[in-house]
């Protein structure tokens, strides 16, 4: 189960990465410093923060708590990363960070216990709690995405009306087991 539990995980980093990349290509440089409303965040902010929490929650995973020293997660919030190719440049060294450490783990580390912010977790339930924490702001970035781009935006998923169309080819196939990202 923990090779599954590694692999699955690995697998849903890549989406999840995959799924703010193909969200930022489709914007422009301006697009991805828009603020939805006065306490909102930019995409470029949410790319810091996400990328902050990653670096320090996977640097020494195992050995050291995951909310580190030198982490200023309030300076995350700024938006100065002046680029889209910075933008995207930060965003895939991030996820790079966390797809290394995921690689890297073992069966027994599943068991080991960390610690963000002194509280224990099993390795799994770090991890877990990481990964919840990373889809809800890629939700985030995708919904700002289609709010810019409107009735331009290319859809991540299966396009408004077409449910029908991907279900039938769907069950024109063999049955088979496999994760649902290896067609993405």
């Amino acid at each position: 189960m923990s090779n599954n539990f590694l692999n699955s995980t690995l697998k849903l980093t890549q989406y999840y990465q995959s799924l703010g990349n193909r969200t930022i290509q489709q914007l422009e440089e301006d697009d991805l410093h828009w603020t939805p409303g006065k306490d909102g965040n930019s995409i470029a902010v949410l790319v810091r923060h996400v990328v902050g929490n990653i670096h320090s929650r996977f640097t020494n995973f195992l050995t050291e708590d995951g909310e580190k020293p030198w982490r200023n997660r309030d300076s995350e919030f700024e938006d100065d990363l002046l680029n889209k190719s910075e933008i995207i440049a930060k965003w895939n060294e991030g996820w790079e960070q966390l797809q290394n450490v995921l690689k890297d783990l073992t069966e027994t580390d599943l068991e080991k216990t960390v610690y963000i912010r002194n509280e224990g977790h099993s390795v799994t339930e770090a991890i877990q709690r990481q990964l919840a924490h990373y889809a809800y702001h890629v939700g985030q970035i995708v919904v700002i995405g289609k709010m810019i781009r409107g009735n331009a935006w290319q859809s991540l998923s299966i396009p408004k009306n077409q449910s029908d169309i991907f279900n039938k080819k769907k069950f024109e196939q063999e049955k088979q087991i496999k994760h649902f990202t290896d067609n993405e």
